[in-house]
């Protein structure tokens, strides 16, 4: 699609990564590498593509227990925390059932929206309350 958007020198593409790239949280390196590199390739992106008028901006949502990528996640974990590390390990897990702020997918859905909307410039919105809170605090 970028060779179409450049022709008609507009366009707005939407990355969706996740609000781990927002601060560190533990258990989730790998995870939060492979999102940082999809943020980092749509920042170079928007700069590359901007001169033709072409956007390109980042849409992170937080946790969001409502979704099958949710449920999904916990069972790709399930025994893969080696015996070193389940005592570190084992709060934390327990934690995630008791989040406060999380993210619908309508907070998703809206924030999306807003992004392809927006006109400021902006590269990165959080999606959900978590992640708003999150990307207040740094």
């Amino acid at each position: 699609v970028i060779p179409q958007m450049r022709k008609r020198r507009a366009g707005t593409i939407i990355n969706v990564t996740s609000s781990v790239t927002l601060g560190p949280i533990p258990l989730a390196a790998a995870y939060t590498a492979s999102k940082a590199a999809i943020e980092g390739f749509t920042g170079s992106l928007a700069l590359e593509l901007g001169f033709f008028g072409v956007q390109a901006k980042l849409v992170e949502p937080g946790y969001g227990p409502s979704t099958q990528f949710a449920s999904n996640g916990a069972e790709r974990i399930a025994g893969l925390i080696p015996p070193e590390y389940e005592d570190f390990a084992a709060p934390i897990m327990s934690g995630f059932g008791e989040q406060g702020l999380i993210t619908t997918p309508e907070d998703v859905a809206d924030t999306v929206y807003r992004a392809v909307l927006d006109t400021s410039g902006r590269l990165r919105f959080p999606a959900g309350a978590d992640a708003v809170a999150l990307a207040q605090a740094h």
